[in-house]
């Protein structure tokens, strides 16, 4: 049985950010690339729709405290939803707040350029949930270098 290119994986949020994910910035919507020509003439902005899921996609940047490589442990991470996903928690200094994810799949896609690529993967969720404090080595929030825009990788 062959595994097609692009096959999401379903993978629950502990064990793709152990140590949780904090999220910098705010959720926006995942625009498609607009050119001057359609600048100029006014054409209005469109938001990216999954072709899997038939979803909008909204974007947000996330840094993983787990990941020991400083270029990688920062990434975007695609939401899919019909309407803006708000995040379930407050941040803690301006523009930083943990978070959980839930619906998390990874797509496993080869990242970097020339001699440079490493394997990675791309995280798409359907939304936020209830963050957990918690022992064990959770932290208080959970959720990579985009190839494009459609997604967001983390190294392997």
């Amino acid at each position: 049985m062959a595994i097609n290119r692009g096959h999401r994986f379903t993978i629950s949020f502990d064990e793709a950010f152990p140590r949780g994910l904090v999220m910098t910035g705010e959720v926006s919507p995942d625009n498609e690339f607009q050119s001057r020509e359609d600048k100029a003439q006014n054409r209005p902005v469109r938001q990216r729709v999954d072709e899997v899921t038939g979803l909008r996609q909204w974007k947000f940047t996330a840094t993983d405290p787990d990941e020991e490589k400083a270029k990688r442990a920062s990434f975007e991470v695609t939401l899919l939803a019909d309407v803006q996903p708000v995040p379930t928690t407050t941040e803690l200094i301006p523009g930083i707040r943990p978070v959980e994810l839930e619906g998390l799949t990874a797509e496993p896609r080869v990242m970097g350029q020339g001699e440079f690529k490493y394997q990675g993967f791309i995280f798409r969720a359907t939304g936020f949930k209830a963050v957990r404090s918690g022992a064990g080595g959770k932290s208080a929030g959970r959720s990579a270098d985009g190839a494009g825009s459609d997604g967001a990788s983390k190294a392997a």
